[in-house]
């Protein structure tokens, strides 16, 4: 049996299961035993944390290892066996690659929200979460199947080595409160946002899996649903920070917090947390609406905390350490000793005395020849170079005066580079692209971007959306003459133009604005030239074509653009 991946299901983790503000069904039967690792094994520490089926419901289907669903997904181990369903690592013989499955009865009390909520959740496709592939009801079975990202580690494995450094906390906020915020506009909620259900990947990212689906599989319902998966990110932000998990009970390999403290701010349990995201953890969580600095208001939902997030200062990634080199060390070639025997302990090595000086009558004659020729060859150079100065005097003084006749009036004035002081995503049509990464644009950091989302259809934008862009301020009233624009895909196609606006939230049609100049490129870069300066302090940098390209991480193939960083000059 091929060994299992740190990316397995979620649902195959039990501690601290009760969730933070939802409440689950309540059992009136005896529970099944889970199993990691085989099929009949029970695992006594957590199956007692579960909440078991109602009496009467169907039993787990028996299927073992090597079974097909579909006549293609080959079951491979099972990772979760609990309360009448199971989750397996499995194998799609169509397109071979690794996926993941939930298993459970047909005739199962939770056969029809599970079903529900899979294919609510196949329609957001927003690559953030762990993608669901299909969900179907076949043969008495109903089965969903989703993505195995076997290069991806649980948030719950990184922390056991250690709390996060501030900027690793800070991109896991960000990135896990984007991605919820974008998934209850859509109406879906996750109710069972653990340490488990986060996963980091190699590139840095981070992933959320079992959108719907696990609270589905396991019951758990919600009045409050914003709310409770805004307290889950509050929680997942503490013990990032303090390695710690905000309440009493341990959960999830984490230690609880000391008995009858209280919930107590992260900058209180560890020195040295950063004060900023310190409050914004005691701000999500529920703690009778107090906060660190009992002054900002708590946040009760993802978009709340998305904007709080945007109101703190960018917390930039720790500088490299710098290695110091090795200290100089004369090798044995260096010390003359290259090829040498080494000396036998206890033992004198015989130094050997070098030959003597050039002593009889031919090496006396050739000294002298040496020293004829040295002084011949200085009064030779000594000649060249007074020659060299006497004209290069008189060809000094012509240059000079042919220099003085130029105009410095009619050479160009250079381009000053112009400071971007902040941004906002323009959005004319639809819903926006990535309004969380304006500031990736401009933060001289080639490695963070913004992105467009993926189109099927292009190169032009239009008829689905007009354009996207981004409304820059510079800060004050500006002549800008220049841009340049790096991007992340190359190809032909990608075109870009710049208006003068009046705002960061400009009401002028676009065929209304001043443009200050425009391109196409197929290169990574594109650079705009004005015919003159336009002064604006507002600039809006408009996309109206983009560039087809393969998947990139986990954003699929299609027509996409993205920025790296832009720069203007006045």
């Amino acid at each position: 049996m091929a060994e299992r991946s740190t990316a397995a299901v979620d649902v195959a983790d039990n501690s601290g299961d009760e969730p933070l503000t939802a409440k689950a069904e309540q059992p009136t039967a005896d529970g099944v035993a889970q199993t990691r690792e085989r099929d009949t094994a029970a695992d006594d520490d957590t199956a007692d944390t579960e909440k078991p089926m109602s009496r009467g419901a169907s039993s787990p289907p028996e299927l073992h290892s090597g079974h097909k669903l579909a006549r293609r997904y080959r079951l491979e181990e099972c990772v979760t066996r609990l309360d009448g369903f199971s989750s397996w690592r499995a194998v799609d013989e169509k397109l071979r690659r690794a996926v993941g499955v939930h298993l459970l009865p047909a005739d199962h009390p939770r056969a029809r929200s599970v079903l529900a909520a899979a294919r609510s959740s196949a329609l957001l496709g927003d690559p953030r979460f762990v993608q669901v592939l299909d969900a179907v009801e076949e043969n008495d079975l109903v089965y969903v199947v989703h993505e195995w990202l076997p290069d991806a580690t649980e948030l719950t494995a990184v922390l056991a080595a250690g709390p996060l450094e501030a900027h690793d906390a800070y991109q896991l906020v960000s990135q896990v409160s984007q991605a919820m915020a974008a998934a209850h506009r859509e109406g879906l909620a996750h109710l069972r946002l653990t340490p488990s259900a986060v996963l980091r990947t190699s590139s840095g990212q981070y992933r959320i899996r079992g959108l719907a689906v696990n609270a589905a599989l396991r019951g758990i319902g919600s009045d409050t649903p914003q709310r409770t998966d805004t307290e889950a990110i509050g929680a997942l932000l503490y013990a990032s920070l303090t390695q710690r998990w905000p309440y009493e009970d341990d959960a999830y390999g984490l230690s609880g917090l000391p008995k009858d403290i209280g919930l107590i701010a992260p900058d209180q349990v560890r020195a040295g947390v950063h004060r900023g995201l310190s409050e914004l953890a005691m701000r999500a969580l529920v703690n009778d609406g107090a906060t660190a600095s009992r002054q900002d208001p708590p946040c009760t939902t993802p978009e709340e905390l998305v904007k709080a997030i945007g109101e703190m200062p960018r917390i930039r990634p720790p500088e490299p350490a710098f290695t110091a080199p090795p200290e100089y060390q004369r090798t044995t070639y260096q010390q003359g000793s290259y090829g040498r025997p080494a000396a036998h302990p206890g033992l004198t090595q015989t130094v050997i005395a070098p030959p003597p000086p050039l002593q009889s009558r031919t090496g006396r004659a050739l000294k002298w020849a040496v020293s004829a020729l040295l002084i011949a060859a200085l009064g030779l150079g000594s000649w060249q170079l007074a020659d060299a100065l006497i004209h290069g005097e008189k060809s000094g003084d012509a240059t000079e005066t042919q220099t003085t006749k130029g105009d410095d009036k009619d050479q160009p004035k250079p381009k000053k580079p112009i400071s971007i002081k902040g941004g906002q995503e323009y959005v004319l049509k639809g819903s926006a692209q990535d309004p969380g990464d304006i500031d990736n644009t401009y933060d001289k950091d080639p490695a963070s971007l913004w992105r467009t989302k993926t189109f099927n259809d292009g190169p032009g934008l239009a008829p689905y959306k007009p354009g996207v862009g981004i409304v820059y301020d510079l800060g004050s009233k500006q002549d800008v003459s220049a841009a340049s624009v790096a991007l992340q895909y190359g190809g032909p196609h990608t075109t870009i133009a710049l208006y003068a606006v009046d705002s960061l939230s400009p009401s002028t049609p676009i065929n209304s604005m001043k443009k200050i100049g425009t391109t196409t490129t197929s290169d990574t870069t594109a650079k705009i030239e004005a015919k003159k300066p336009v002064k604006s302090q507002y600039v809006l940098l408009w996309m109206t074509a983009v560039p087809n390209s393969g998947r990139d991480g986990y954003y699929r193939a299609g027509y996409k653009q993205a920025i790296t960083d832009v720069k203007f000059k006045g």
